[in-house]
């Protein structure tokens, strides 16, 4: 059968759309309490800004480069547009239904109540005035424009009031104030009782007061308008002398990136509008008028206020790792075996402690680590530094071009740079997007290698957001692995043969595609076989052509893909032994994890790679085995367990929607519930064993091999 049919395949970007739908989905959900649901609609706002900046704008510059191409699902560019606006503007029409709700209840239940100017009481108007002139007069910049004043430049995602101005005897004139970002874009109020926060704001307060930036003018009308700029750095790798400089250089443009999506407020002036689209070039379905304030991400802000815990989920702390007990010598419990860590519900703190114990350990000889986006205040870039101003041999390579973290990580290269590390910036035309960390230490007996690898990044703050997975191992066939990748991003060199991680963009791919062909001859010849696996995307169309080859053989797939996913279910005698699931809960769902039956004889995978074209082709990524029986069952484990949840849990269902499922008669079960009880149960009895040994049941094969 030809797999490769472009029917048999999702549109990227829709199914981009269908994820935050789910996030959206969240908020409307009334069961959550209320600060959650407001959090998850705040999130849905984030998301879909960087969508326009990098994927509707990348759409943009190919309709405009005249590119023909198709997509994965044989689109060409202009048609993928006029299939994403109806969708757009009708997911932004049920986000301001949601705000409008959510909204409501917040006044029911006399929590924050968002003021307009124009309902402020006589106290409330008085102070907001006063603050006017007092904090935010002084930072604003009116800029009219005439002849002699150009139109200014409206900087990406920036908030800014537009209006229309008279003067006797003089034409009437048109400016624009930007809301200053510097400042908290939510003003309290007095008159707030207890439980209750009396909010403006900061928009409001500027539009009540323009008149003051404006004397001798009448203002004849104002609104707000928000713009949103092709953000996708153009960068020339090769023809760059320094990547660092022309990274910065690039950074600069954003400000001036071709206006993709303009938003104002429902009921404009008419002749506002005409300018703000005669100026920035924009027109149509890129233009959103909305029922409400512009720019929902405030609504993080709103959560973040103290005082309203019993409307918000309490997140527990993440709970120690029983094989590194504190004070305990690193090293030395990971010779004892290898250790695997389950974020959020285990703490991040071994990690950091990793890299600090090396820093101080005179024993240690070099470290060296892959960074992609690290906190602003990283205590493992600190102590990276400090291992190199210890005399230690510190090599680091920073990704300059992770995606909006290329100020944070230019910063950051600078720093070490100066403290004496040896920082790489990374290879041309390939993202360093692998989670690697080598420690090289004279033991007692030895020199050894320790090796941390992971699915999330070295970022001690996502760290309590997202679900991932780390290990530590001292096996001299990965640590072996581990000096050849960095030989290969610092030098030229490239190893004949691997032990036991697969690179991307060399040999990753190829080992996924013959691990899945296995387990399609498996099933042919009536093995036992089947395949489950975790990841954020999937997309890569020769992947998907062999997972459907392997379900038309009898290989049954079950997947949990968080956010795109290409691949359709349920066409007949092509993937009808597929399930796709989706999570979407309290914690970001963002490690990778392969499971593959290999006849009862199961091979166990994770990666910070996802089954997309860029991760397999276009960045250095790399996938390891998890070898120890035990740390593998405790895998399966965990990814049975998800696909269990009825409370989060979306199915992807044939027409391309995803279902939430209920529980029906049965009791509710939420993996992330149950994964931060069982991280503590771990900690609690100190003497059970943390590696617990269970039989393996195979995953489709009602036989079974004891492990």
């Amino acid at each position: 059968m030809d797999f490769t049919k472009k029917e048999y395949y999702t549109n990227r970007e829709r199914s981009w759309l269908r994820f935050n739908e789910r996030c959206l989905s969240e908020a409307r959900d009334e069961g959550l309490p209320l600060f959650e649901r407001l959090k998850f609609l705040s999130i849905t706002a984030s998301n879909l800004d960087e969508f326009f900046m990098v994927r509707i704008a990348s759409l943009k510059d190919m309709v405009h480069a005249g590119y023909k191409k198709t997509d994965i699902a044989g689109l060409k560019a202009g048609e993928q547009l006029e299939l994403l606006y109806p969708a757009l503007h009708e997911f932004v029409e049920l986000q301001y239904d949601t705000y409008k709700k959510l909204d409501k209840e917040c006044l029911e239940r006399k929590l924050v109540m968002l003021e307009h100017h124009e309902d402020m009481d006589k106290a409330q108007a008085a102070f907001a005035d006063r603050y006017f002139e007092e904090e935010v007069y002084p930072v604003l910049t009116p800029m009219a424009v005439d002849q002699s004043r150009p139109f200014p430049l409206i900087k990406n995602r920036s908030l800014n009031i537009c209006a229309f101005l008279k003067r006797e005897g003089q034409k009437d004139a048109f400016a624009v104030v930007q809301v200053p970002s510097v400042l908290s874009r939510l003003v309290r109020l007095p008159g707030s009782e207890a439980g209750e926060e009396n909010v403006i704001r900061l928009e409001e307060i500027i539009e009540r007061n323009l008149s003051k930036l404006f004397l001798n003018h009448e203002v004849l009308s104002a609104a707000p308008f928000r713009i949103m700029r092709n953000a996708d750095l153009d960068i020339e790798e090769e023809e760059a002398e320094d990547l660092l400089i022309e990274i910065e250089r690039q950074i600069k443009k954003r400000q001036r990136g071709e206006a993709i999506r303009l938003e104002i407020q429902k009921g404009m002036d008419k002749k506002l509008l005409d300018i703000l689209k005669d100026e920035l070039k924009i027109s149509g379905d890129d233009i959103y008028e909305i029922d409400g304030p512009l720019d929902l991400t405030f609504l993080m802000k709103i959560y973040g206020l103290e005082g309203y815990e019993k409307y918000k989920r309490k997140a527990p702390a993440p709970e120690p790792v029983p094989e590194l007990p504190e004070g305990s010598d690193i090293f030395k419990e990971i010779r004892k075996g290898d250790i695997l860590l389950h974020h959020p519900y285990q703490s991040f703190d071994p990690v950091v402690r990793f890299v600090r114990s090396a820093a101080e350990d005179s024993d240690v000889l070099a470290i060296k680590q892959t960074l992609y986006r690290v906190s602003g205040n990283s205590p493992i870039v600190r102590a990276l530094a400090q291992a190199a101003e210890n005399g230690k041999q510190v090599t680091v390579l920073v990704e300059l071009k992770a995606r909006f973290d290329e100020e944070n990580n230019i910063g950051w290269a600078r720093m070490l740079e100066k403290a004496g590390c040896h920082v790489i910036y990374g290879l041309v035309g390939l993202k360093t997007h692998c989670k690697i960390c080598l420690i090289v230490r004279r033991d007692e007996d030895c020199i050894r290698r320790y090796v941390h690898l992971a699915t999330g990044n070295y970022n001690d703050s996502t760290a309590r957001l997202y679900t991932d997975f780390g290990m530590f191992t001292c096996s001299e066939p990965v640590g072996e692995d581990a000096t050849a990748v960095f030989n290969m991003l610092s030098g030229y060199s490239e190893p004949a043969s691997w032990n036991r991680l697969a690179l991307a963009p060399l040999w990753l791919k190829k080992r996924l595609l013959k691990l899945i062909k296995r387990e399609t001859e498996h099933a042919r010849e009536g093995r036992s076989s089947g395949i489950m696996a975790k990841m954020n995307s999937l997309c890569d169309p020769d992947v998907i052509s062999a997972l459907y080859e392997a379900s038309s053989a009898g290989v049954e797939i079950k997947l949990l893909v968080r956010g795109i996913c290409c691949l359709k279910v349920g066409i007949k005698d092509v993937s009808e032994n597929i399930e796709v699931y989706s999570i979407v809960g309290d914690y970001l769902e963002h490690g990778r994890l392969f499971i593959f039956d290999n006849d009862c004889e199961p091979e166990v995978f994770l990666s910070s790679a996802d089954w997309m074209p860029r991760n397999l082709e276009r960045r250095v990524e790399i996938m390891f085995p998890v070898e120890d029986e035990l740390l593998k069952e405790r895998l399966i484990r965990i990814l049975t367990l998800q696909f269990s949840d009825n409370v989060k849990k979306h199915r992807l269902m044939p027409d391309g929607t995803y279902k939430k499922e209920k529980c029906g008669d049965n009791e509710r079960y939420s993996c992330q519930q149950d994964f931060c009880e069982r991280a503590a149960e771990l900690v609690k009895d100190s003497k059970k064993d943390v590696r617990n040994s269970r039989v393996f049941t195979p995953l489709t094969n009602p036989e079974r091999k004891e492990v």
